[in-house]
């Protein structure tokens, strides 16, 4: 196994096309929930020059506006280009309504554990959890780096800081390894979109994002860039407005910035735009809850946890841990003690996390919160994915 190498992850804003797609999809699931806890809905989105294309199965017990529900999206996101915006855009929607289905309608709160077991996934999957000890909120120091990055981008358009911005952003971080461990930062990219393409001039845009996005973003990180570190911002020069206008977006076509940006894998499965009993979404964040705990345990530096599920069946049908020779016992041990300390069914994992609620909870507004900057590894929402409350199990 490789112990010297380097590593780039990107991220971008919530401006761009497809973190569009991925909140607007999100977005309906929030509105579903908070009217119907039990609701049962699936939802893409596409986005291109003046179109919103939204394609939704669902079950006919709640009352969602589905355009306004995507307008209401982009204007917050900042979208007012003659090209694109909230209140010109088209927008097409695929609608169709799902038979009742009672064996999916199922209360886990009242739910005893033989009743759990009895509740089986209905569609296949197998998904991956990820945790190392890079970062304070075990997550790899690339796509930490990377979203810290986007975020900083998208906070100085926001306050108005420079006031030139468009939503639409990227990031890329590239860290050299040694002995799997971050030694240095190879290279930092930062694309931001423009009102102008004259106003300001390169050199000067250049000059702002070092100053207000990239230096207050590594003011606090242990490892900062040095002087062999490259740094690229708009290399291809001025990225003007930016957005559906320049390139379209799709939901779930960002699954690694969603993770651990491809430092560990991840499902091909689409996070967004599905309520909580879809075990593709929910299962991979039961999976970074069990690879986060035991990385917090001290029984590994790093953990990659898969979950593989089959149709018809209530608990996973392979658990496998690999933890690249960090491991303080061995990965069959830890197989052991994730099957014996951790409820991987899907609806024991709906109970653990209060999925079905959580919209209510947070006054409307939930999933959307995770279609940008990673479903995992969040400092600033409080998931349960994320505790580290099963460490004194260990």
């Amino acid at each position: 196994m490789k112990k010297d190498f380097m590593f780039t992850s990107e991220s971008v804003t919530e401006g761009h096309p497809d973190k569009l797609c991925d909140q607007i999809s999100d977005a309906i699931v929030d509105r579903f929930l908070q009217q119907d806890p039990f609701a049962r809905v699936v939802t893409e989105c596409a986005v291109a020059t003046g179109i919103v294309f939204i394609a939704a199965r669902f079950e006919p017990n709640a009352n969602v506006d589905f355009p306004n529900v995507a307008r209401q999206v982009i204007e917050e996101i900042g979208y007012e280009q003659k090209q694109f915006n909230a209140k010109t855009c088209s927008i097409l929607t695929s609608l169709k309504e799902l038979s009742q289905d009672k064996d999916r309608w199922f209360d886990e709160q009242n739910l005893c554990d033989e009743q759990i077991e009895q509740i089986p996934v209905r569609n296949q999957a197998t998904v991956f959890g990820f945790a190392c000890n890079q970062t304070p909120v075990l997550m790899p120091l690339p796509i930490w780096l990377a979203h810290k990055l986007a975020r900083r981008l998208s906070e100085v358009r926001k306050q108005d800081i420079l006031s030139y911005l468009t939503p639409d952003g990227n990031t890329q971080v590239g860290v050299e390894f040694r002995n799997r461990k971050p030694y240095r930062i190879h290279s930092i990219t930062v694309i931001a979109s423009q009102n102008k393409a004259s106003k300001p001039d390169l050199e000067q845009l250049q000059q702002d994002i070092r100053k207000t996005v990239i230096q207050p973003v590594f003011e606090d990180e242990a490892i900062k860039p040095d002087e062999g570190t490259r740094i690229f911002i708009n290399p291809d020069g001025a990225f003007v407005k930016g957005g559906p206008a320049v390139h379209s977006g799709l939901t779930g076509r960002k699954n690694a910035i969603d993770t651990y940006g491809e430092y560990a894998h991840h499902s091909g499965s689409a996070l967004s735009g599905k309520d909580p009993i879809r075990i593709d979404r929910i299962g991979a964040y039961a999976a970074r809850y069990a690879a986060k705990n035991l990385v917090a345990a001290n029984l590994a530096d790093e953990c990659e946890v898969q979950l593989s599920y089959s149709i018809g069946l209530a608990r996973p049908v392979s658990i496998q841990v690999e933890t690249f020779g960090t491991g303080k016992i061995s990965d069959e041990e830890i197989t052991i003690l994730l099957e014996k300390h951790f409820d991987f069914r899907l609806a024991g994992i709906v109970k653990q996390f209060n999925l079905r609620y959580l919209p209510a909870l947070n006054k409307g507004v939930f999933y959307r919160k995770l279609a940008t900057y990673g479903h995992v590894g969040r400092v600033d929402l409080e998931l349960p994915w994320e505790q580290t409350d099963k460490v004194a199990l260990f």
